[in-house]
């Protein structure tokens, strides 16, 4: 985790949030929570990068359209990142 950007972090957290949504959806979701409008140029590199590192697992929808879900890897990194952040916040 400690190797990721903020915003692949981010990425993590919403596709963790949702049930095997697509690009486009997470597209949507970040771009809610984040000032400046993120791209598919930026999201899609991103993405294949957390893919790359077992993180997230692709997969296909239907022919046009892919869903991203945490791996078992990625769901633990999460609950560590969480934990970790936990000793420190409290919200």
């Amino acid at each position: 985790m400690d190797q990721l950007t903020g915003f692949q972090r981010d990425l993590l957290y919403v596709i963790a949030g949702k049930d095997r949504p697509s690009g486009q959806e997470i597209l949507d979701d970040i771009n809610r929570y984040i000032d400046q409008p993120v791209t598919h140029g930026r999201l899609y590199p991103n993405l294949d990068t957390l893919v790359e590192k077992e993180l997230v697992e692709k997969g296909q929808l239907d022919r046009r359209t892919n869903y991203y879900a945490l791996t078992p890897k990625g769901r633990r990194v999460l609950q560590r990142r969480q934990e970790w952040v936990d000793q420190y916040v409290d919200v």
